[in-house]
């Protein structure tokens, strides 16, 4: 064996033994998780449900620091700077990583900046009405809205928000047009659609659904390939006449690029076995999202393929980026 190969081999060897090391050791103090949300929202209850049952798993408690602000891109950017060493990790979700990025001017990059750890699930978009609107159904709406453009307006939950884009590709689908109204956060803007200042909004159904079953929202139609089990008699927009409007709202992990492999590793196989714990998995299926645990290589393919889409719809749409 030449000196050259010997050296290459002991390299290696010396790679992996760190790489298991770095597993071994980890997590050796407290796994901080960053939600770029407001506490009590959605997002906070999903990720503090399924910490609470990581942190066992790993040996170590797991914390919730809430980082709201900027469509979610404040407490992002906080994690992309972080020391990529896996003890401060994102609960990220389809604005910090597709939407946001699409149009607006980010000071990280969503692919280059992290290391994906895995997939947490989807929540489809619902399309509600507020409970006066003198709208039957999708089809109802549409009629009217090419019979006097701008008749109706949505509620957006601001600038690159998933109830935002949803709206505006509705709007490019169906042929039609409403104004929009950008709110700071979905709680303003559903607060307002209830109110009857925007007749219509398209928040996730895990936001919705509590407003949907107190009747103060009215559900016309799921913006996602399926029906939910929780709203069985609400058609898909596909199946109200307008197709191509799918935005399933996702969330996930993520740490910041550099961090270990085998960091990495571990995080996504305690991930994945906590969701595959039925009681975590009825918990978060009873507000409205279904569990999907996925290796980080798939969670990379969905950021990329997400990032292609929404930047599309941008053009399509003729959004201004910010």
């Amino acid at each position: 064996m030449n000196r050259a190969l010997a050296a290459t081999i002991m390299s290696a060897i010396v790679i992996a033994t760190n790489g298991m090391a770095h597993a071994q050791a980890y997590p050796t103090k407290t796994v901080t998780v960053v939600v770029p949300t407001a506490a009590g929202g959605g997002n906070d209850a999903m990720a503090r449900a399924i910490a609470q049952k990581m942190g066992p798993l790993l040996g170590q408690t797991m914390i919730i620091d809430n980082r709201a602000g900027g469509n979610g891109a404040i407490g992002t950017e906080m994690v992309a700077r972080a020391t990529p060493d896996g003890h401060t990790i994102l609960f990220g979700y389809i604005a910090t990583h597709a939407m946001n990025p699409a149009l607006q001017k980010l000071r990280y990059d969503p692919v280059a900046d992290f290391a994906p750890i895995g997939l947490v699930g989807y929540s489809p978009t619902l399309m509600v009405a507020t409970a006066g609107v003198a709208v039957r159904d999708v089809k109802d709406l549409v009629a009217q809205l090419k019979d006097k453009p701008d008749k109706f307006t949505y509620a957006g939950a601001g600038n690159g928000t998933a109830p935002h884009f949803a709206a505006e590709l509705f709007k490019i689908n169906a042929g039609v047009s409403m104004v929009g109204v950008q709110y700071k956060g979905s709680a303003p803007a559903i607060s307002d659609t209830i109110g009857g200042h925007a007749e219509f909004m398209f928040p996730s159904l895990f936001t919705a659904l509590p407003h949907v079953k107190s009747g103060k929202l009215r559900p016309l139609a799921v913006a996602g390939p399926k029906r939910s089990a929780l709203l069985p008699d609400v058609p898909t927009l596909q199946e109200a006449g307008v197709g191509g409007v799918e935005v399933q709202q996702w969330y996930a992990f993520f740490a910041p690029a550099k961090t270990p492999p085998a960091v990495i590793a571990r995080l996504n196989k305690a991930l994945n076995e906590v969701l595959a714990d039925k009681e975590i998995a009825d918990r978060i299926g009873a507000q409205g999202a279904d569990v999907a645990g996925s290796t980080p290589e798939e969670l990379t393919a969905l950021v990329k393929s997400e990032l292609a889409k929404w930047k599309t719809v941008v053009q399509q749409a003729k959004l201004t980026p910010e």
